[in-house]
Formats: C-alpha cells, sequence, structure tokens
C-alpha cells in the first residue's frame, strides 16, 4: 500500500511540474459575435468576410471596419525552475543534508543475515507429540 501511494504521489508531482511549464495559445476568429472557430495548434480559419476589400485604395480609410475579430489567448508556463543552492542558510543547509542522507540510507539493508536466536539451544523434546496423537502431515 505504501509503494502504491509513493507511485501515485511521484507521478503526481511529475504533472504537477510538467503543467506548471506547458505554454500554449488559443487563438479565436469571431465574427460578429459568434465564435466561428478556435484553434488550439495552429491558426483559427477566418470565415470569408475578410476577402471582401474595396478596389480603390483610398476609398479604404473612409470604410468601415469589418465584423470580424481575431483574439489570442496565451498562457505562459513558468520558465526558471532551476533550485540553487547558494541562497540556502546554515540550518536550511544542514536539513537537505540530513535528508538526503537519511533518505540513501532508507533502502540499504543489513550486509550479514542475521538470525537472533543462533546463540540459543533448542527445547528438550520430552515426547514426540505427532506419534503420540498420529498426526502426520502427507
Amino acid at each position: 500500500m505504501k509503494k502504491v501511494f509513493y507511485k501515485i504521489a511521484s507521478f503526481s508531482m511529475a504533472l504537477v511540474v510538467l503543467f506548471s511549464t506547458f505554454s500554449f495559445a488559443v487563438e479565436q476568429h469571431y465574427c460578429g459575435d459568434i465564435l466561428v472557430d478556435f484553434s488550439l495548434l495552429g491558426k483559427a480559419e477566418s470565415c470569408g468576410m475578410e476577402i471582401q476589400q474595396a478596389s480603390d485604395s483610398h476609398r479604404q480609410n473612409f470604410e468601415k471596419k469589418g465584423c470580424c475579430d481575431d483574439e489570442t489567448l496565451t498562457i505562459v508556463g513558468q520558465h526558471d525552475l532551476k533550485l540553487s543552492l547558494e541562497k540556502l542558510s546554515f540550518e536550511q543547509h544542514q536539513l537537505v543534508d540530513s535528508f538526503v542522507y537519511s533518505y540513501l540510507n532508507l533502502f540499504e539493508g543489513p550486509d550479514e543475515n542475521i538470525v537472533p536466536f543462533n546463540n540459543y539451544p533448542s527445547p528438550l523434546l520430552v515426547k514426540d507429540i505427532q506419534i503420540l496423537d498420529q498426526t502426520f502431515l502427507i
């Protein structure tokens, strides 16, 4: 159960780091007040109303603006994830050092197999209970 919890916690922390550094942009094309198209990966397609332009260049300055509008929503992720140990105080260095030392030694087992009852004699066998009760494992 403990291993499953650690795996879930480490996976969720990896997702938090991934999504905090993730940047993306959403492009939207409106025609009036109606959303015509949106795109997550590329440019949003227009509705075709921009194609209609006047042939006289001096008339373009006096014409009304088109009804179409393009909007871009940009979400910028965090780019500075470098942690520096130079900014830590002496007490914080001690805490980090003791944590790393205890974490690395957490998973080390003993070098030899220790049997705690090896130096004690076995109890004396007064009667063979299996033969007296005639109970045998087959």
